[in-house]
């Protein structure tokens, strides 16, 4: 089964911007290994969600604004994984940084609806 992993940082950049240049150091090394996992596609980091766009259609009229959908945590990037049990997925969301910094981590089973 696949999963997609969903990073969000929460308070995880402002906390890991305090940390020494040894821990932050080791931040980047624990997310490339993370990438490095087997069964892991890593997704590209994604921009900050106040330089978002979001597009909705409403009675078939296209509306733009600017800025991310909801008012929530916003989505930092994300992974997908190959594996054979929601615990795997939870066992590797424990190893990326955001998860010990102030972030989560949200795990969803890929499914193809159409």
């Amino acid at each position: 089964m696949k999963y997609v992993l969903l990073i969000y940082q929460g308070d995880a950049l402002a906390r890991q911007a305090e940390l020494s240049e040894e821990e932050q150091k080791q931040v980047y090394t624990d997310y490339g290994a993370v990438n490095k996992t087997a069964g892991v596609t890593a997704g590209v980091p994604l921009g900050l969600p106040e330089n978002a766009t979001t597009v909705r259609v409403q009675n078939g009229k296209t509306l733009i604004a600017d800025g991310p959908f909801v008012a929530t945590e916003a989505v930092g990037g994300y992974l997908i994984l190959e594996a054979d049990d929601l615990d795997t997925a939870i066992e590797l969301a424990t190893r990326i940084p955001a998860a010990r910094y102030g972030g989560a981590i949200e795990i969803r089973p890929s499914e193809v609806y159409w």
